[in-house]
């Protein structure tokens, strides 16, 4: 594992991956560990856009719907150019999730040296997606978020992600960049795929 921790390390520079997934696949927990064992920074579109809502008393998100494009722009874009994230490589959680926002994206990521060099898709159905969300709701683990608040909500959001997330990936599949990594398994065997699938990328196969 540490040999190939190394061999994505040198491969990835200040690049970034970018993580994607149903809600409840795991994209923030799988992000996090990633950043940690690489030596990154960990961005999260979710955690920005929760934090900005919450300031600008806007909700644009309550509903399960995706922001505005505008307002993600303005919103999420301007942390590729922090300083505090210069020099270092950056694992990105569902960093443009509509349609369109993918090729802004990839320009202001490179133009701050942080070029996207893999977007990995965590791969679960709609229906275990659904079931993680009412274990959850037992277990309360997720905060009070608003966009969490209710079962229909959260099928507007599985909705967006198939509507309008789903051709950001055939995009990012088209230019050679998408990784597949089953997200029914248990963590441990999901990052370990993921692990497996970045180094052979970094490999060249």
């Amino acid at each position: 594992m540490e040999e190939k921790i190394e061999t994505i390390k040198n491969w990835l520079e200040t690049g970034s991956i970018n993580i994607f997934g149903l809600p409840m696949a795991g994209k923030d927990t799988q992000g996090i560990r990633l950043a940690e064992i690489l030596g990154a920074k960990f961005l999260s579109s979710g955690i920005i856009i929760r934090a900005m809502e919450q300031q600008t008393r806007k909700g644009y998100s309550k509903d399960g719907s995706l922001i505005p494009t505008d307002v993600f722009y303005s919103w999420v874009l301007p942390y590729f150019e922090r300083s505090d994230l210069r020099g270092y490589p950056l694992i990105l959680s569902s960093i443009g999730r509509w349609s369109g926002e993918e090729d802004q994206v990839m320009s202001v990521a490179a133009g701050s040296g942080h070029d996207i060099k893999a977007a990995v898709i965590l791969n679960v159905s709609e229906v275990e997606a659904e079931n993680r969300y009412e274990e959850s709701k037992i277990l309360n683990d997720r905060g009070d978020r608003a966009d969490d608040k209710n079962i229909e909500t959260f099928r507007t959001r599985i909705k967006e992600f198939r509507t309008k997330t789903l051709p950001v990936l055939q995009h990012y599949k088209a230019l050679g960049l998408l990784i597949e990594v089953n997200g029914h398994q248990l963590r441990e065997a999901v990052f370990e795929e993921m692990i497996d699938k970045l180094y052979a990328r970094a490999i060249g196969e």
